[in-house]
């Protein structure tokens, strides 16, 4: 039995509040992909989440984000395109995300799919806004990803997705993070191990010794 005796921990966020949201919808048709590939998934659902920096970060909302955020050991981020980028609602969620909350790291290492959906015709402004947060957030943005162009005709009404070309993509996506996933997680901490972070904490252990050596 190792530490990583489980199915891969899989964290699903997405872009919008609407009754019928695309994003949320394509998070789900991939959830349950990703389900039968055999990972576990946990949704955030971000009503109630209040914007950045307008309450303490003990408030309940942000307090559950980052407790699913550090039992991933991957995440899907899916958006709307909305004037040419990603929407205020998931900026917001991964606004509330540190980079560390003291020694731990909650997205550092993780791997991460990102997703959109348009409304018009296909458009990968929203991936590549979400694959630069994903390099802040220092994680392993796996190389496919999914643009749903006119996503309003590609649902059924009960909210699963039509057969077509773009669920055959999300497949693949689905797959590719489960893949790296699995052969990345028992490795994070062999790389994210850094040169200059290991140089500080020497130098930091250098400086204690000093002051105690003082006293």
């Amino acid at each position: 039995m190792t530490s990583f005796d489980h199915p891969p921990r899989i964290l699903f966020l997405y872009g919008s509040l609407r009754d019928r949201s695309y994003s949320r919808l394509a998070a789900e048709e991939a959830a349950r992909i990703i389900q039968e590939f055999g990972a576990e998934v946990r949704f955030f659902d971000p009503r109630e989440l209040p914007i950045y920096g307008s309450v303490p970060d003990t408030h309940p909302k942000v307090q559950e984000l980052r407790s699913l955020s550090l039992w991933s050991e991957g995440q899907v981020w899916s958006s709307p395109e909305m004037h040419g980028t990603i929407t205020g609602i998931l900026k917001n969620q991964i606004d509330w995300i540190p980079l560390s909350m003291g020694a731990v790291r909650p997205t550092q290492g993780r791997t991460l799919a990102v997703m959109q959906v348009s409304g018009g015709s296909q458009s990968f402004n929203a991936v590549n806004t979400l694959r630069i947060l994903g390099r802040w957030m220092r994680m392993f943005t796996i190389p496919n990803q999914s643009s749903i162009a006119k996503a309003y005709q590609e649902f059924n009404d009960d909210g699963t997705m039509k057969d077509s070309a773009y669920r055959d993509r999300l497949v693949d996506v689905m797959e590719e993070l489960y893949k790296f996933t699995l052969l990345l997680r028992e490795q994070v901490d062999y790389l994210t191990d850094r040169y200059s972070e290991r140089k500080e904490a020497a130098a930091k252990r250098v400086a204690e010794v000093a002051c105690r050596a003082v006293e």
